[in-house]
């Protein structure tokens, strides 16, 4: 199967996948255009207030990773509009890259600290990386060096000495334009998302009795498979047969305070939405819609898989520390990290072109009749699918998250 066959397939399977538009109130008067938008207010610069770092260009000529678009088939064509959605959508695929015992959110400078995390985008993303680092270093498993930013989330563990790894990840970002009239009324404003912005998201480690965000959810795809919202591996295991694919779907906040760009908790500074009077809202306190995204990291089942318990598959993170030794219901601890690093000129392309323009991107097409090349191989099967869990650096001394 050819790139763009891949992601044209990516793309008739992101509604299944629960990676579909948002239908949210106010869809019918989408499809009068972007003519019937008004200019976005102008608000103070928050990403100024919060310290956003200088820009760092891309060490590289950005148009040999740029390519005339392809996805609609047509060359040089741009995406037709997301409507009667109502927001803008951005999306691509990953392939796994390294594993690693590192957080560079929670633990920065301290390797080995951490439970095994599988790491997508910057290649070179370790316990050691700043913004600074990421953008001027490492290659990148989502599409193109042109998006240095770094993904993980825990390790999937097969319970016999071996990591899950996933076939390939699925990113989709989305927010409403930034002349709809909706961002006033949501927030202060629609934005883009400020340089060296990162969050953790999802189950919280650190307080595991808080309430959990980004709604993550496990969900099954292929030949004999049960789709739906499984609340953890194995409820899920119960609809995913041998040779099927598990997905672990979770999505990013889609507020922020405007002033920090990470916290001592590495959430508060971020938020979700609430619904008020049926409609989503921004908290008061985090006033900024920023571009969210939803993250699915799809694996192929095998036998082992079995019925979730700690001789099959689990999340590394549901081996919590303690006297006990007792593991979560597996895959409960679900949860993800993100510490942005895209090119500046990519990401106003693509915030510009799919977001404010409310397009529908796919396969990494910018919106403006250019595409980001695919740099590695796409393949749509891990290889290798299972290797050893790596040992832990001997610098560590008490693993936490």
């Amino acid at each position: 199967m050819t790139t763009t066959r891949a992601f044209r397939r990516a793309t008739a399977l992101a509604s299944m996948l629960g990676l579909a538009l948002l239908s949210l109130p106010g869809a019918a008067s989408a499809q009068q255009g972007l003519s019937d938008m008004a200019a976005p207010k102008a608000v103070a610069d928050p990403a100024s207030a919060a310290g956003e770092p200088q820009a760092i260009p891309s060490d590289f000529d950005i148009n040999a990773d740029i390519v005339p678009a392809h996805e609609t088939g047509v060359i040089g064509a741009v995406p037709p509009s997301a409507a009667p959605d109502v927001v803008g959508a951005f999306r691509f695929l990953c392939m796994p890259g390294q594993l690693r015992f590192d957080d560079p959110i929670v633990w920065p400078g301290q390797p080995g600290q951490s439970h095994l995390h599988q790491f997508f985008g910057n290649t070179a993303a370790d316990a050691h990386s700043t913004y600074e680092s990421l953008r001027r270093s490492g290659d990148s498993t989502c599409m193109s060096a042109l998006n240095r930013s770094a993904y993980w989330m825990p390790a999937m563990l097969n319970g016999r000495g071996q990591v899950v790894r996933p076939d390939y990840v699925s990113i989709y970002y989305k927010r409403r334009p930034a002349g709809d009239p909706e961002c006033q009324r949501m927030g202060k404003a629609c934005v883009p998302l400020p340089r060296g912005l990162r969050f953790v998201f999802g189950f919280d480690m650190v307080h595991p009795d808080a309430p959990v965000t980004g709604a993550g959810y496990f969900n099954c795809d292929g030949a004999g498979a049960t789709q739906g919202h499984y609340k953890d591996l194995r409820e899920a295991a119960r609809h995913c047969p041998v040779g099927s694919q598990i997905g672990a779907v979770i999505n990013a906040p889609a507020c922020w305070d405007g002033k920090r760009l990470d916290s001592p908790d590495h959430r508060a500074h971020v938020a979700y939405f609430s619904w008020a009077t049926g409609q989503e809202r921004c908290p008061r306190s985090h006033p900024y819609v920023i571009p969210t995204f939803t993250l699915g990291s799809w694996y192929t089942v095998d036998a082992t898989l079995g019925d979730g318990s700690r001789d099959t598959w689990h999340l590394s993170s549901d081996e919590m520390p303690g006297a006990d030794g007792r593991m979560r219901v597996p895959g409960t601890t679900f949860h993800a990290d993100w510490f942005g690093a895209w090119d500046d000129e990519t990401m106003r392309m693509w915030t510009a072109n799919c977001i404010d323009r409310m397009l529908n991107c796919s396969g990494g097409d910018l919106g403006n009749g250019r595409q980001l090349k695919q740099v590695a191989p796409f393949a749509w099967k891990a290889s290798p699918r299972l290797v050893p869990i790596p040992s832990r650096p001997a610098v560590a001394t008490t693993p936490h998250h």
